[in-house]
């Protein structure tokens, strides 16, 4: 059993302001694996107040003294690499291969470029007389998600400590043990005291006293859109500027022309990575109807290859949901899209045969499914793909764009040109053309309810920012 019972403020591990244990729940098992604490708003003041003392120092920091600071993180979080692949495993059910190649990796992959975009960021623009000045916003709250624990966490830090911020971070309580990690990630790599804090909690408790608190300076949220709406509102009175990356249902646009077999094949194995528990998952499948029955059939024998089981089992393909709430959550609107009379192709209610335990879901596929069915409105995160047919190229544009969201779009085609054309008319943030996927250099992030704001590389820099004008700087 592991105890992750205090926090991390001020360069120093302390206990939690009032105690408040919290059991962390293995999903593949459904037994307690950790016992954390939950902070409150004392514990917010006491992090809040380190971070704003360490700005007045780390926020006129040059840029060789933060490239040291990153270039040791980095080496601290080799150092861990394995221990925080295996908490992520234990903590939300990956598993261990895509635990450790693209969940812990993506970690070393936003600090490595963060590191390289820092090395040359511009930071002041020479208007002749005047000049232009690109500072650090400050103290910068982060809340983080569940389902890419230390993806998302890095996205934030690493720009941030790159720019010279300092930070609070709030991981999710129903799977913060890799954050723990990385916490011990920070402090081996010396990284000065108050620069980086982290406090465990929930969104009521240390979530609503960091986005209300005066003093910080910014807040960084990934999660839900309903949570996020409740940290700009929480955040609207002190002013402070606030970036969001939120929900997804994301359409992938299957087109006359492109190569059926290949484009089925992939956007189906895409939907069920980390068990459909990503925001930017191809949950709905837009095929021209002439050809529907010909993408179920792919689609029930790509389902079927799937291996549902224990994350540290060798060959396992995916594994549970995250939790008791959303295994409940997603086998409702399974039973939904039933009662709406969508067809299931394959998997269906309940969980896989011969595992009775663990909070796993059977792959499911519906088809014959229209855009005003829950199923397709309705962000379900888990691994139920709904496939649409449309009769014509415009009609697919229009279906896709018929979202509240507009986080990532995927467009197949076996003509590039008329990959692009579609993509121009698409209203997401992401458009992935024929399964290429985006490098941690491109912009991430979503239009309308999905969000503002971009994480990754160096567009991930400018959240972090304020602009200055000098005039006279040369007079």
């Amino acid at each position: 059993m592991l105890e992750y019972t205090q926090f991390y403020i001020n360069g120093e591990w302390v206990d939690p302001a009032q105690p408040n244990s919290f059991d962390v729940i293995n999903p593949a098992n459904e037994e307690v694996c950790a016992h954390i604490a939950l902070g409150n708003e004392d514990d917010v003041n006491k992090a809040v107040a380190a971070a704003k003392a360490a700005f007045s120092t780390y926020g006129r920091s040059s840029r060789e003294e933060r490239i040291a600071v990153m270039e040791a993180v980095i080496e601290a979080y080799q150092n861990n690499y394995n221990d925080i692949a295996e908490a992520i495993s234990m903590e939300m059910g990956a598993p261990t291969k895509l635990a450790v190649a693209a969940q812990a990796g993506s970690g070393i992959g936003h600090l490595m470029t963060a590191l390289k975009v820092l090395k040359t960021f511009e930071f002041e623009e020479d208007l002749g007389p005047h000049r232009v000045f690109k500072e650090p916003i400050g103290v910068c709250g982060m809340i983080t998600p569940w389902n890419w624990p230390v993806n998302q966490l890095t996205c934030k830090v690493a720009p941030a400590l790159a720019v010279g911020c300092t930070m609070i971070l709030k991981p999710s309580e129903v799977a913060p043990l890799s954050a723990y990690l990385f916490s011990k990630v920070m402090h081996e790599a010396g990284v000065p005291a108050g620069v980086y804090n982290m406090i465990n909690g929930d969104g009521p408790g240390v979530g609503t006293a960091l986005s209300r608190h005066p003093d910080v300076d910014m807040m960084s949220f990934t999660g839900s859109t309903r949570a996020g709406t409740l940290v700009a509102q929480n955040a609207a009175p002190s002013v402070k500027r606030v970036t969001q990356e939120l929900g997804g249902k994301s359409p992938n646009i299957i087109l006359e022309d492109a190569d059926l077999e290949a484009a089925v094949t992939r956007g189906v194995m895409h939907m069920y990575n980390n068990t459909g528990q990503s925001c930017n998952a191809p949950s709905r499948m837009l095929v021209p109807a002439d050809k529907l029955a010909e993408a179920e059939a792919i689609a029930a024998k790509v389902t079927e290859s799937v291996v549902v089981g224990d994350p540290t089992a060798e060959g396992t393909t995916m594994g549970p949901v995250v939790s008791e709430v959303q295994f409940n959550k997603i086998q409702g609107l399974i039973e939904k899209g039933i009662e709406e009379g969508a067809k299931v192709v394959t998997g269906g209610p309940g969980r896989p045969e011969g595992l009775d335990k663990g909070y796993f879901i059977r792959p499911t596929v519906f088809s014959g499914a229209n855009n005003e069915m829950t199923i397709a409105r309705e962000e379900i995160f888990g691994p139920v793909l709904t496939m649409i047919p449309y009769q014509t190229e415009a009609e697919a544009i229009e279906i896709a764009n018929d979202t509240p969201y507009g986080l990532a779009a995927y467009v197949q085609s076996g003509d590039i040109e008329h990959a692009r054309d579609v993509a121009s008319q698409i209203r997401a943030g992401n458009v992935h053309l024929n399964g290429v996927d985006a490098g941690m250099d491109v912009p991430f992030g979503g239009f309308k309810h999905s969000g503002n704001g971009r994480e990754w590389g160096a567009h991930g820099f400018t959240d972090y920012l304020e602009i200055k004008g000098v005039s006279g700087y040369a007079s």
